[in-house]
């Protein structure tokens, strides 16, 4: 697939957090995930591409839950030495009128022709720096907003400055992943401004700079971007950069990093259709594309069903649109792939609990962030009624996993009560919560549930990507119509859709009723009383959905849309 794409000079992706390994905690979710998976594609598909992200020495957080489902928290243990190679470059940045130092180190994606994609860690916890300076780079998405902003400038600020003294001089294109690396555009404008001897910025060198930016967005709340006040924004970066702030009209009453990514960026996008309208809604006068997320599919096929892809369809890692040709594998090669994903995690789920599980028992899978939209606990509203459907139509049982943020008190509250609707129905329906959730974790349910539940508050799902890699495995969805959801789904065909119809766009007990109707009139009476029919909706979920909702497909689609137009423009200004 690679030889069909345009041929263009490198594109540097910025992105807070990137899950390059489950040994490498530099990741918290969605967010993340997406941009490992991102990079493992353009390894595969040969783009020039370079990435930047922070170190976070302390990762995201450890998990620990307690009999009542309390979460606890402490800093993640690992040592980059044995994960990454440290590269000798060092670079400064004035930040609260100190100097800061930053180190670097690197990591390597492999593509399977053996093309690399290098990941660039930016690390403050140097022996020349302030000990407060050092703990720059510790935690992801922690401490306050003076934190927040420190971090945001060393990656956006320091990571352009690292990119050159590592030589990287002719970057074509510049993708900023969420706006939390916005000030990667302020450093562009202070290249161009040190050409000046008055050290004021152009409209041309405003366009200029928008010829080379890629931003996407992933938030469809206006709470989830990253707003600092002026007196913070000043003491954190300096009056000459706040005057130049100033100068290009991007601080009001606050700096907004969204707002900012957004007016400095030639190319902007959403992550699935209906996110690119909700986008365009809430910033009306910027042109907002959508590119629908993916997933990496040679990461996320668990074993047992790529040991079949490979004997049926032998070059779908290097074309994903192969897997469309899934809709000829036979039925019982579908169900035995997945009996046997289905095994693996029943095993880790009996060494991490003890608990012996029945692989016959269809079972739910609920994996992400613990957080209120996301509402993990609106399959136990009718407790009673999920009792009578496991004891009448047959037996069910529901595996989560998913970590709430360390402050989302709203998030840790739905753990607990998941934990409670387990003790309630104990002997009815069996709830599993698994602790410490991670890309190892992930994988294994991913690939050995039965059916992915989904049930968001619309339209808060930006994408979603689980469901995705449930899709590459024969794990159809039942979920809310949001995100990718209403691009991937087609009833009964590649999974089931829950409160379809429901006049009200939030109307948790009209979703729940939908979601006990479907379960018992649909979902259960196929999966225990026609087999055959059941296995006809996994195939299409990897025949229709996996061969379209993968990175390979996504980044091409930046390549043609977003990253070849800007080394075009880029070429065309430096000519």
């Amino acid at each position: 697939m690679s030889n069909v794409l345009p041929k263009m000079g490198t594109v540097a992706y910025f992105s807070m957090d990137v899950a390059a390994d489950s040994a490498i905690p530099t990741y918290s979710g969605g967010l993340g995930v997406l941009a490992g998976d991102m990079l493992r594609s353009a390894a595969d598909l040969e783009i020039p591409m370079v990435a930047v992200s922070l170190l976070h020495r302390k990762g995201y957080f450890e998990q620990r839950l307690d009999a009542r489902g309390n979460q606890l928290e402490s800093p993640s243990k690992w040592s980059p030495e044995n994960h990454l190679t440290h590269l000798a470059p060092k670079v400064s940045l004035l930040i609260e009128g100190r100097e800061v130092r930053i180190g670097a180190w690197q990591y390597r994606f492999v593509g399977i022709t053996g093309h690399t994609v290098p990941l660039i860690f930016l690390d403050t916890d140097l022996e020349e720096n302030d000990p407060a300076d050092r703990r720059f780079t510790d935690y992801l998405y922690g401490g306050d907003d003076r934190y927040r902003l420190c971090q945001e400038a060393i990656l956006g600020l320091g990571g352009v400055v690292m990119l050159r003294a590592l030589g990287y001089a002719d970057i074509r294109a510049f993708h900023m992943n969420e706006g939390h690396s916005a000030l990667a555009t302020l450093a562009l404008m202070e290249e161009r401004a040190r050409q000046q001897s008055n050290y004021r910025i152009s409209d041309g060198e405003v366009e200029a700079v928008r010829r080379q930016c890629t931003f996407t967005t992933h938030t469809p709340v206006p709470a989830g971007h990253d707003r600092f006040n002026p007196e913070l924004v000043g003491r954190v970066l300096g009056e000459r950069r706040v005057g130049v702030l100033n100068q290009l009209r991007v601080m009001n009453d606050s700096l907004n990093m969204t707002e900012l990514a957004l007016k400095f960026s030639g190319f902007v996008n959403g992550v699935s259709m209906r996110h690119g309208e909700v986008s365009r809604s809430m910033f009306p006068n910027h042109n907002i594309d959508a590119i629908t997320n993916g997933v990496h599919a040679g990461t996320w096929t668990a074993a047992p069903m790529a040991e079949l892809f490979d004997r049926v369809m032998p070059d779908w890692r290097r074309d994903n649109c192969f897997l469309r040709y899934a809709i000829g594998i036979p039925l019982a090669e579908i169900r035995r792939a997945h009996g046997q994903a289905k095994k693996a995690l029943l095993q880790q789920v009996r060494w991490l609990t003890g608990a012996q599980l029945d692989e016959k028992v269809f079972t739910l899978g609920f994996a992400r962030r613990a957080t209120g939209y996301k509402r993990g606990d609106l399959v136990f509203i009718d407790l009673e009624r999920l009792k009578t459907i496991a004891r009448i139509v047959g037996s069910l049982r529901l595996f989560y996993a998913g970590k709430a943020h360390p402050r989302d008190d709203a998030g840790k509250a739905i753990i607990r009560r998941i934990f409670e609707a387990a003790a309630a129905l104990n002997g009815d329906v069996r709830v599993v919560y698994l602790e410490n959730y991670d890309m190892a974790l992930g994988q294994l349910i991913c690939s050995g549930v039965d059916v992915w539940l989904n049930t968001p508050l619309r339209p808060q799902e930006a994408s979603g990507t689980s469901g995705m890699k449930a899709a590459l495995n024969g794990v159809p969805s039942f979920s809310v119509l949001d995100g990718w959801w209403i691009e991937g789904h087609i009833e009964g065909v590649t999974g089931w859709s829950i409160g379809e119809g429901v006049s009200s766009e939030n109307d948790s007990m009209a979703e729940a009723a939908s979601l006990y109707e479907k379960l018992e009139s649909v979902i259960l009476p196929l999966y225990y009383k026609e087999p055959d029919q059941f296995t006809k909706v996994m195939r299409s979920a990897i025949a229709l959905n996996g061969s379209f909702f993968n990175t390979q497909r996504m980044i091409s689609q930046y390549v043609r849309n977003a990253y070849q137009r800007a080394a075009d423009n880029s070429a065309q200004f430096l000519d």
